[in-house]
């Protein structure tokens, strides 16, 4: 198949936001199409109108253009086939519906729900697939049909299976066999006319020409279904590649007891599109035995959908958050000192003067060092900016019987410093510890406390310089206030 023919398509449904499942089958089916400089396509699954919701195509959109996974065709960037939306092609689904019908590959079912019941429930007893006695009814008559239509009977339009096993090829899993009593005649268009999954996606497959489906294994039953409507209709099935499921890492399935499953709490929750990018390639495919970081240049050029893994792929929170802390440590540093900027000013609610954008250049190489999400930026420099208020669980930790003591002997000793700069500072607080006999910990730790209103922050030398003296001079009275308040 030469490069101008390979189509590929992701299609989210718009009833709920961006699922990672979703963003990892659209980076899969993009990467194929840009190895083979083939077309990518977004097309909107809309059918379900009740709970679809145009919030959700802003989601999907705005989700695919944060990774930068560009398209071709679809949804905003437009196309030869209209607005690839479904509920703006009903007309074209029923006219498919009707044409199987007028072929004899299909019928109007005016069975009730509790006859369809019935049946199923017989083919349990007998232990056969539930769909086993779901079949064209043999009494059934065209005219009788036109008939029962006429009189304003309701019925849906189910697919005539033929009644032979289908077998295929798949990229991912080899040779495929569904034998022909797992097939049951599915519906194509219910009663009220709205098409189903299976017939909406189908004719869309085939009016797009798309070459190549990569979706979830979870749909991998229902392949053989649209095989069989292709080759009704008309047309050549495209070549499937089903996907590995994504597992958390307790083995389950992932779902919403693993944590956040939509990209748009990644996107808000401090990562980056690049470490996203990298990681949600490994998630059922590698770029070689040896290498975890890669960029999309790579990745576009090693990928290949046969080498897809079969077994589940493992969606690891914390793999993701250590994997971004290497990208936000490889940052350049004027890359991070904007990201930087952008973090804190989020977390203030305001924008940064040109002396407050100073002081945190200068802290940001440590913030750097030590941060892995951008989320984390902005409270960790909280303390150059704005009054801080105490973590109660840091001040039970820190502030115990020692703390009055190295917090008299901080004061003093910072008060004597001649030039305020890291070196100074240092040097004047390791001799406080020596003079009064305290370790790191019990000596310094009151001091971050005082001066960040946590034990976590930036290294103690490099924050005091940061700060103003006067200002590190309040907070360390203002603790001790505290201090005093507490013990009296």
């Amino acid at each position: 198949m030469n490069s101008s023919s390979v189509r590929l398509r992701i299609a989210p449904s718009p009833t709920g936001y961006l699922h990672v499942g979703n963003v990892r089958a659209a980076l899969f089916n993009w990467l194929y199409a840009r190895r083979t400089g083939g077309v990518f396509i977004i097309r909107i699954d809309d059918t379900d109108q009740a709970r679809s919701d145009d919030r959700y195509i802003e989601d999907i959109v705005e989700g695919f253009r944060w990774l930068d996974l560009d398209w071709d065709e679809g949804v905003e960037v437009g196309g030869p086939y209209g607005t690839y939306r479904q509920s703006d092609r009903f007309d074209r689904y029923r006219e498919a519906a009707g044409s199987l019908v007028e072929s004899g590959r299909a019928y109007y079912d005016f069975r009730s729900a509790a006859e369809l019941d019935e049946l199923r429930s017989r083919a349990r007893g007998e232990k056969r697939p539930p769909g086993y006695y779901i079949r064209r009814p043999p009494d059934s008559d065209p005219e009788d049909q036109r008939r029962q239509l006429a009189a304003g009977e309701r019925a849906v339009i189910r697919f005539s299976t033929p009644g032979r096993p289908v077998e295929f090829h798949d990229l991912v899993r080899g040779r495929v066999r569904f034998e022909a009593d797992t097939i049951d005649d599915f519906v194509m268009l219910r009663s009220d006319g709205s098409p189903t999954y299976h017939l909406a996606s189908t004719v869309d497959d085939i009016d797009y020409r798309i070459s190549h489906v990569a979706r979830g294994e979870d749909l991998l039953s229902s392949t053989p279904k649209h095989i069989l409507l292709t080759e009704a209709l008309g047309g050549e099935h495209p070549e499937y590649a089903h996907l590995p499921l994504l597992f958390g890492p307790d083995g389950r399935k992932l779902s919403k007891r693993h944590g956040d499953t939509s990209l748009r709490a990644y996107r808000e929750g401090g990562y980056l599109p690049e470490a996203v990018f990298n990681y949600m390639s490994l998630l059922g495919w590698s770029f070689d035995p040896d290498t975890e970081i890669f960029g999309r240049e790579q990745a576009i050029g090693a990928f290949d959908l046969t080498d897809v893994q079969k077994s589940p792929a493992v969606f690891d929170r914390e793999k993701l958050t250590w994997m971004n802390g290497l990208y936000m440590r490889s940052m350049e540093a004027t890359d991070f000192v904007a990201l930087a900027a952008d973090s804190v000013e989020a977390d203030l609610g305001r924008s940064l003067d040109d002396e407050e954008r100073g002081r945190l250049a200068e802290l940001a190489p440590l913030l750097q060092e030590r941060t892995r999400l951008t989320t984390d930026i902005g409270p960790a420099a909280r303390f150059l900016f704005c009054d801080i208020a105490y973590d109660a669980k840091a001040w039970r930790k820190v502030m115990k019987a020692h703390a009055r003591q190295a917090l008299v002997a901080a004061r003093a000793a910072l008060d004597a410093v001649g030039d305020w700069t890291t070196g100074d500072i240092e040097q004047a607080l390791r001799a406080m510890l020596a003079a009064e006999g305290l370790n790191a910990r019990k000596g310094w730790q009151p001091i971050r406390v005082a001066i960040t209103g946590t034990n976590i922050s930036p290294p103690l030398f490099e924050s005091l310089a940061a700060l103003p003296r006067d200002v590190v001079m309040a907070r360390i009275a203002a603790a001790l206030d505290e201090v005093t308040r507490a013990e009296s």
